[in-house]
């Protein structure tokens, strides 16, 4: 084999490795913009593209190892009674609704499988399986540390009720018409 030919052979070789891997990043991408959507979004914007990508398979790799089960029926009409109790109290008293919202999210997290304490944890595990709502989640979460300190008028209250009922939903795995 003469040295061009050979030379020409590596080039080629070295290009289909390099395509391979450019196309493998790619898909990889994809998928998890796909999965993850506005998280994926929000963690680029803080922490670049490849950031992002390594902090969200670390998650999903962390949510594998845990064990998540869904609610039974029994559980599921106990917490949406609970549901039911706390969206009544927001006409008496919104800023203890939404306390009480929050945490029966946790509530319901917990049951599910989910660990709980830290919120950014609860929020980062949550949105492997529900990445849909995760913005719901933060956005309710917010308001309910606003009104803690006092800064969230009831419009703000009545919003994160909304956006807690949408994770409820989810974590329920049921349709929000027939949890109502």
């Amino acid at each position: 084999m003469n040295t061009p030919l050979a030379i020409l052979l590596i080039v080629v070789a070295a290009l289909i490795v390099g395509f391979a891997w450019w196309y493998t990043q790619r898909n990889r991408s994809l998928q998890l913009r796909t999965h993850f959507g506005p998280e994926y979004d929000r963690l680029a914007r803080t922490a670049g593209r490849h950031g992002a990508e390594t902090e969200l398979l670390d998650r999903a790799h962390r949510v594998r190892r845990l064990t998540i089960r869904p609610l039974t029926a029994d559980e599921r009409a106990r917490e949406a009674d609970r549901w039911r109790a706390c969206q009544a109290r927001f006409v008496d008293d919104p800023g203890e609704a939404v306390l009480e919202a929050d945490a029966l999210v946790a509530d319901v997290m917990r049951q599910r499988g989910y660990p709980v304490g830290d919120f950014e944890r609860q929020a980062a595990d949550v949105s492997v399986d529900h990445p849909r709502v995760v913005t719901e989640y933060r956005a309710a979460h917010d308001i309910a540390d606003r009104h803690r300190n006092g800064r969230a008028a009831t419009e703000d209250l009545r919003a994160a009720l909304i956006h807690y009922r949408t994770l409820f939903d989810d974590l329920l795995e049921q349709p929000a018409r027939e949890a109502r």
